[in-house]
């Protein structure tokens, strides 16, 4: 099986992750991966914010659990040191899909470097909000974008689980 077909068998999602920050130049290649995807009519509706400062890292964590009705002290975001949090123009029909293949593909891109991910929701919410919005504002963010996901991405903290069975009857044949 060919490497990349290998990683897309192999990725699981990270719920423990090491505090240890990846190389600058790993994330900088799953940025890539990611806007790279596929997108309707190649408009590339998506846009990455690669959050590796602590003081934001944290933050946005604060805002996810608070969506989730969790205090404080919950970490959505599992203990991954880096996030990378996709965003995709409104305006274009298909960016909800773009959107989710940037994520596919980040995810796929970290598992190929030995690196560890998990799609994180409630981006919309966070990035719809007050608070959201300034922190694009802050960023140099113009234009009307949706929160897709956050792709934590860090190394294991824990053992990586082995893939479930594939569940029989998802493949139909019209040949």
């Amino acid at each position: 099986m060919n490497e990349v077909l290998t990683a897309m068998r192999d990725r699981r999602s990270c719920r423990q992750f090491k505090d240890q920050m990846p190389a600058a130049a790993d994330l900088d290649s799953i940025v890539e991966a990611g806007l790279y995807a596929a997108s309707g009519m190649g408009r590339q509706s998506t846009i990455v914010l690669k959050v590796t400062n602590r003081d934001l890292r944290d933050r946005l964590s604060a805002m996810n659990a608070a969506i989730m009705g969790k205090g404080p002290d919950f970490d959505p975001f599992y203990g991954a040191p880096a996030i990378l949090v996709v965003l995709a123009d409104k305006t274009v029909p298909t960016h909800v899909y773009d959107g989710s293949l940037t994520m596919g593909n980040m995810m796929v891109a970290a598992e190929s470097l030995g690196l560890a991910s998990i799609w994180v929701h409630r981006a919309k919410e966070e990035f719809d909000s007050p608070e959201g919005k300034k922190i694009l504002a802050d960023l140099g963010v113009e234009g009307d974008y949706e929160g897709i996901g956050h792709c934590a991405v860090g190394y294991w903290g824990a053992e990586k689980p082995e893939a479930p069975a594939r569940r029989e009857g998802r493949v139909f044949c019209a040949e």
